[in-house]
């Protein structure tokens, strides 16, 4: 197998994050609840697309691109951390997001004008769409150009979560259960491909937040992931579990979500948001009060950011 450290990557976070327990929310859960803080990678106001972006903006650079394309909903915290990234390379950057969500001057949006971000939306709901326009804009523009898809989701995107895998394991501690939020799929077959490779009998659940078939993304972005690092491992839907924690939609808050936000800010000063990681530990608690967590089982929830949207939505 190839050695992580032989891609090309970028130096933009601060790794590793910290591990520690959640005291107050383990004793009225029961259970023993770790917190992995990517949340706090640095890059922006933190937040699990640092790592992925360390592979795909390095890719960009290898390739001679000088305007970078991604896109998301208009509250994406993967674009805005494109953009700061992007701005800290010296690259241009354009976001041409979905005009879904909130698009007024709040939460992300607010964050890409303080740095100049140019930002385009799109009246669509199809991906597809999004990307004849990078394709146009990027062709008119007259420079090299490369496109990161939604969530830096693709096989060099989920790296970043391999990576993480091998962290959590360098960092020394067994964990029984992983948790994280599943929205475009890219951190969750990192996570369960790293758990595969670094951290064996730990379990990877993916909360998902959207209504795409992750039972179907998840082991294909596995499989590709593998393939680019010459790994000889079997991929099959055993590798992880799914939770539907999507609540009344993508990107509108649920009230379980909201539940969850308010729990963590009050019980341990940790801040979550209503579109990710909100939706994400709300699953966690529902597990723990379900059983699914014997008393000595170690259970690490993975905070992967998004405070901008906060602000934002309701």
């Amino acid at each position: 197998m190839k050695s992580l450290d032989t891609f090309p990557r970028l130096s933009l976070g601060l790794f590793p994050t910290p591990i520690h327990r959640l005291d107050n929310i383990s004793a009225m859960l029961g259970a023993n609840v770790y917190i992995k803080r990517d949340d706090l990678t640095g890059l922006g106001l933190g937040g699990n697309k640092t790592r992925k972006l360390e592979f795909l903006l390095a890719d960009a650079k290898q390739k001679g691109a000088e305007l970078v394309f991604t896109t998301g909903g208009a509250q994406s915290n993967h674009a805005m951390l494109t953009a700061a990234a992007a701005g800290r390379l010296g690259m241009r950057c354009i976001l041409i997001l979905k005009k879904r969500g909130v698009t007024e001057c709040l939460g992300n949006q607010l964050l890409e004008k303080l740095m100049g971000t140019d930002v385009r939306f799109v009246d669509t709901d199809d991906y597809a769409d999004i990307y004849e326009e990078m394709d146009r804009v990027g062709k008119a523009s007259g420079v090299p150009y490369y496109k990161i898809p939604c969530g830096g989701s693709n096989a060099l995107g989920a790296l970043g979560y391999v990576d993480c895998a091998r962290e959590i394991a360098a960092q020394g501690m067994r964990f029984d259960h992983l948790i994280c939020a599943e929205g475009s799929g890219g951190t969750m077959a990192g996570l369960a491909l790293g758990a595969k490779l670094f951290l064996p009998g730990t379990k990877v659940y993916g909360m998902m937040v959207d209504t795409d078939p992750f039972d179907e993304i998840t082991p294909a972005l596995m499989r590709e992931a593998a393939a680019l690092l010459d790994a000889d491992v079997e991929i099959t839907n055993d590798d992880f579990s799914l939770r539907d924690m999507c609540g009344p939609g993508y990107a509108i808050a649920s009230e379980a979500g909201n539940a969850a936000v308010r729990l963590m800010a009050e019980k341990e000063g940790i801040f979550l948001d209503p579109v990710y990681t909100g939706k994400a530990f709300a699953g966690l608690v529902e597990m723990a009060r379900e059983g699914a967590f014997r008393p000595e089982d170690r259970v690490l929830f993975l905070h992967s950011g998004g405070a901008g949207g906060l602000f934002a939505i309701e």
